[in-house]
This record gives C-alpha cells, sequence and structure tokens, in this order.
C-alpha cells in the first residue's frame, strides 16, 4: 500500500472520528440543557407518533392472536424456533381431536351397541369435526392475518425504524453545524487573524449548508415512509376483516355440529327409553 493511499484512508478515518465526536457533543450539551435543537413540525411529529403506535399495537395484537390460536406458550416458542429454523412446523393434533379420539375410543371399548358407548362415538365424532374446523381456521388465521401484520413489522417497520435514527443522526450533524458557526461567529480575534477567522467562519458556513441539505433529504425520505402508514392501516383492516369472517365460518360451523349432535343424541335417548 503507497504513501499516498495510507494517508487517504487515515484522513478519511479522522473525518468520520471527528463527525462521532462532534455528534456526541451535540448529544450531551442537548441533554443538559446547553445546546439548541432543531426541532421537527407538528405534522411530522404527528406521523412519528402514529408509527409508533402503529408499531407497538401491531406487536400486541400479533402476540395475543398466537396466544388466541396456540394457548400453550411452550408449544408457540417450539413454532417460533422452526420458523427461524425455516423448518415445516411438527403438526399437531388440535384439542378437540385429542377429546374427539378418546371419546371415540372409549365408546368403542364400552361398546357401540350401548346406549353410552353409542353416545361417546357420537360425542367424539364432533369433537373431530370441530377439530378440523379450528385446524383450517388457524390455518387461514395465520396466512391471511398474522402473516401480513409479521410482515410489516419486519418489513416496513424496521425501515422506518432506520431512517428514523439515521434522521436523527443528520439532525445532530445539523445543530453541530450550527453550534460551530456561532461560535466561529462570535470569536473575538485580532487584525491579523482575521483573514483566518473568515476563513473558518466561511468553512463552518459551507459544512452548515450540506448538513441541511442532507438533512432536508432525509427528512424527505423520512416523511414518506410514515405516510404509508396510511396505507398499512387499510391493508391490516382488509386482513382484520378476512379473520373475523375465519372467525364466524368456525363459530358457525361449531355450532351446527354440536346442534346436529344435540339432535342425535336426543334421538338416541328416546330410542332407549
Amino acid at each position: 500500500m503507497d504513501f499516498n493511499s495510507m494517508n487517504s484512508k487515515f484522513k478519511k478515518f479522522a473525518g468520520e472520528a471527528s463527525t462521532v465526536f462532534n455528534r456526541a457533543v451535540q448529544f450531551t450539551e442537548e441533554k443538559l440543557g446547553t445546546a439548541e435543537k432543531t426541532e421537527l413540525d407538528a405534522h411530522f411529529e404527528n406521523l412519528l407518533q402514529r408509527a409508533d403506535k402503529t408499531k407497538l399495537w401491531t406487536e400486541n395484537i400479533k402476540r395475543a392472536t398466537e396466544a388466541l390460536i396456540q394457548p400453550n406458550p411452550n408449544q408457540r416458542m417450539e413454532d417460533m424456533l422452526y420458523e427461524k429454523l425455516e423448518k415445516r412446523k411438527k403438526d399437531r393434533m388440535t384439542y378437540y381431536e385429542t377429546l374427539g379420539n378418546c371419546m371415540v375410543d372409549a365408546g368403542h371399548d364400552f361398546g357401540p351397541g350401548t346406549s353410552y358407548g353409542n353416545a361417546l362415538v357420537k360425542c367424539g365424532q364432533a369433537q373431530i369435526q370441530i377439530g378440523n374446523a379450528e385446524r383450517e381456521f388457524v390455518s387461514t388465521t395465520i396466512n391471511n392475518f398474522l402473516t401480513p401484520l409479521y410482515n410489516f413489522l419486519e418489513g416496513d417497520m424496521k425501515t422506518i425504524l432506520k431512517e428514523k435514527k439515521l434522521l436523527e443522526v443528520k439532525r445532530l450533524d445539523l445543530d453541530a453545524a450550527k453550534s460551530r458557526l456561532r461560535k466561529a461567529k462570535s470569536t473575538t480575534t485580532t487584525q491579523q487573524e482575521g483573514q483566518s477567522r473568515d476563513d473558518t467562519v466561511a468553512k463552518a458556513e459551507a459544512d452548515l449548508r450540506t448538513a441541511q441539505s442532507e438533512f432536508d433529504r432525509q427528512s424527505e425520505i423520512t416523511k414518506i415512509l410514515l405516510e404509508g402508514i396510511n396505507s398499512t392501516h387499510a391493508h391490516h383492516l382488509r386482513c382484520l376483516n378476512d379473520f373475523i369472517e375465519a372467525q364466524t365460518k368456525f363459530y358457525a360451523q361449531c355450532q351446527q355440529y354440536m346442534t346436529d349432535l344435540q339432535k342425535q343424541l336426543g334421538s338416541s335417548l328416546s330410542t332407549s327409553e
């Protein structure tokens, strides 16, 4: 590696270190109340707050829905592990199917020709039907409701957080540049030092223009992403409707299975009497 290349890399490293130091100083002085801070306009602040609320409640709704379709926390953790490893989750019987199979086995053991055994078989078959309906409901909920929420949190929301963090960096750079310009202008100098002071002020003004331009550009990028939350809410509303439709279908199936079962059991009781 030649000397010029090494010198260029050293200057780049020194410049980056100086920038990080200036940000740290600006951040510390703001916390101490000894430095001015560029404030975002009210509309921008509202967009930021809405994005934060969207992230918070999307995470909470996702967690609560996962608990609804899989109440067992250990099995939820196991499913999450399979997802992280990108492996197919284990197929499990639902609680309804487990109960149904138990009843059917008991009914056959007692004898399907007996009133009790026959009733157990019929009840077990109904529970298995409910279990199958629940399996379909869970699958639909994952595909049409949970997956879009997960994709938003892992995709658009992470992008927003990244750009929001970068905006804060650009804001610190801007305020640090403003502070350096104020200090350069307020410095008292002798006549002999006048030229050097003018050069310092000119450089500070150029740095401020660059920092302002980068801040404005990052503000616009972040604002566009934040305004995209409107589309996110519209999409999540459609997903919510899909979830309610699936839930309505599931409960209607359960009611039909139970109504049919009651009729069968009633008929069996009349026959046994």
